[in-house]
């Protein structure tokens, strides 16, 4: 009872969503849309039977549903079969001379896999290896799509799994047909191949034991929280059992009166927007002039299995913005929310809209490759089906979490030819070893997730959409984010494979306020973690003011008509921040309240 008395003091009068979640009551399995927020009738007594079976099948399978796997290559295969003018054109190009099969429209792309980027690729035999290997990949490229009758998802399961196997079977993947691999065993008289066999061995072990590949080498003690990384100075102002608060002071002679709350993503660390001192987003802020809070989520273990979405928001953001609030006298806030952080900062949003004149905490919200709309959520949808949700979801009720590994394996597979095939080369073929950074050691600070919350974000947002399609409940009714009345900047990024940019620019169509929308270069990570500065030559980023009334431009005519400009999106951002400031003054002095402790905190330290 204390620990619940402690974390209601966050909440304000009259809130309920903490008690009903707490007491077991609160809205958890997928509701009617006439009555999107009455609560679902109890589960059964025989449910518990049919998840303990269902977390077997699915735990004997990777963490992947067999049976929606299955379903999805039978719809494939059928149509297929009774395709015969289908059939003929791959058994065509199957024949057809090395890339001459190709369409052109693909045959750039192959030619530029970066598996076979060596110049001796170009030489006999290898060419061979390599032209009869794409011409396989360009065959089941054909076969897996175009299917007349087979659903486009289905298609894109099957293209999906095929890849991976014959990634398998990739000639760079196999020493003897790899002029780069032979190339480096001749220089070092077969030194790197075994060098590469040690490696392997030793990853081989680490898995045995439990531990992530490379772990026996202490790879992480390069880098370590709060003395490598996330070293920005700050204190905990605030903490109760799901998040700590963190605040950076500006760290320049005049400053913004309004405070920046960064939401991130309960995924993994939040120490990716503060990791080397020239790679810190908070650092950069600060030294801007913003005064920055940090939200750092607690990484549960069982005792966390039923905080849901309204656990996260009554005792995450809308805690933070009031301690905030309160803290800075009155004070609204700039909020930015990083991939589900933003996720849940939209739905914050959309709330609190809704009750402006009750709580008036945000200033501007901010979305970082943030998805609000899931009905094109990327080849991460493929695992979404509703027997690979019910599979996935029994698997997480009898941890009663989601393991960080279980999720790492799911990130690996989506970019498994960067991730995991060319780490095999890169490490044990060619018996190179990566030198570790900062961004590496992130990465495999993984968290766990907790029951709810993750059974919650799979049912409401990525099977059933609900954000989106104005169903999803907070406080007892259903938000739409048509009720952010806010000024907004979205950030996407191009080759981004967990929140496509496409996906992202569906809020374009949700919310008809005024909005600037970003496309920045690189990938999930990289294209938000770009710094300003002589490292990175290559950034770029395209913007376009979207005002209210403005028709609605599709993602092609949008880039086509946006700004283009060269650097990082960071300063843009800052300005964009500047503007919707007031006037900056000399640094603030906080009020005298409890320091719990230094900056990176404690939940960032819990494995």
């Amino acid at each position: 009872m204390d620990k619940q008395q402690a974390a209601a003091e966050v909440l304000v009068e009259g809130d309920t969503s903490w008690t009903q979640v707490h007491t077991g009551t609160h809205p958890h399995a997928v509701l009617s849309s006439d009555a999107p927020c009455q609560h679902p009738p109890a589960d059964p007594p025989w449910r518990n039977l049919d998840r303990l079976v269902q977390a077997s099948l699915v735990r004997s399978a990777g963490g992947i549903s067999p049976i929606g796997l299955y379903l999805d290559c039978l719809d494939w295969a059928m149509h297929l079969a009774v395709s015969p003018g289908k059939q003929m054109s791959i058994w065509d190009m199957a024949k057809s001379p090395a890339l001459e099969a190709t369409p052109p429209a693909n045959r750039s792309s192959l030619v530029a896999d970066p598996r076979f980027k060596h110049p001796d690729w170009e030489k006999m035999p290898y060419r061979q290896f390599r032209d009869a290997f794409q011409r396989m990949e360009a065959c089941w490229e054909a076969a897996a799509s175009g299917v007349s009758g087979a659903t486009p998802k289905h298609q894109n399961v099957v293209r999906f799994v095929g890849r991976q196997v014959l990634d398998l079977f990739s000639p760079s993947n196999v020493w003897w047909v790899n002029p780069e691999v032979l190339g480096a065993m001749s220089k070092t008289n077969g030194m790197s191949l075994l060098l590469g066999m040690q490696r392997m061995q030793a990853d081989a072990a680490d898995l045995l034991t439990g531990n992530a590949p490379g772990a026996s080498e202490d790879k992480r003690e390069h880098f370590r929280v709060g003395k490598d990384l996330a070293v920005t100075p700050g204190c905990v102002v605030f903490a109760n059992p799901v998040m700590e608060l963190i605040r950076y002071a500006p760290a320049s002679k005049r400053t913004y009166p309004e405070p920046v709350l960064i939401v991130p993503s309960w995924l993994l660390k939040y120490y990716i927007l503060d990791l080397s001192a020239r790679n810190s987003l908070v650092r950069y802020l600060v030294e801007a002039g913003h005064t920055v809070y940090m939200m750092s989520w607690k990484n549960p273990r069982e005792e966390g299995r039923d905080w849901g979405l309204a656990t996260y928001l009554e005792e995450g953001v809308f805690a933070a913005l009031q301690h905030i609030y309160r803290e800075l006298g009155g004070k609204r806030v700039h909020t930015a929310g990083y991939c589900l952080g933003g996720t849940l900062l939209a739905m914050a949003a959309a709330a609190l809209g809704r009750q402006h004149s009750r709580r008036p905490w945000i200033k501007t919200v901010t979305l970082l490759a943030a998805q609000t709309d899931f009905s094109e959520p990327g080849e991460l949808g493929l695992f979404i089906s509703s027997s690979g949700v019910s599979g996935l979801d029994a698997l997480m009720w009898q941890q009663g979490f989601l393991d960080g590994k279980q999720l790492a394996g799911v990130f690996q597979l989506l970019n498994s030819r960067d991730l995991i095939w060319s780490r095999l080369v890169h490490d044990y073929l060619l018996g190179r070893q990566l030198t570790p950074t900062a961004m590496m050691a992130w990465n495999a600070d993984t968290t766990r997730l907790p029951y709810r919350l993750h059974s919650e974000m799979l049912h409401d947002l990525y099977l059933h959409n609900n954000l989106a399609e104005g169903r999803q409940c907070i406080d007892g009714e259903p938000v739409t984010l048509t009720d952010i009345h806010v000024p907004m900047l979205v950030v996407a990024t191009e080759r981004d494979h967990i929140s496509p940019w496409r996906s992202v620019h569906k809020l374009h169509l949700l919310t008809h306020r005024e909005m600037t929308f970003v496309l920045v270069s690189g990938g999930h990570n990289v294209g938000i973690v770009s710094p300003p500065g002589e490292g990175s030559p290559h950034q770029h980023y395209r913007w376009k003011v979207r005002r209210q009334g403005d028709p609605y431009l599709p993602p092609q005519d949008w880039t086509e008509s946006a700004a283009l400009d060269q650097g990082s999106w960071w300063p843009f951002w800052q300005g964009w921040l500047g503007r919707h400031s007031g006037a900056r003054s000399a640094a603030p002095a906080y009020p005298p309240g409890r320091i719990l402790s230094e900056a990176p905190g404690t939940y960032v330290l819990e494995r």
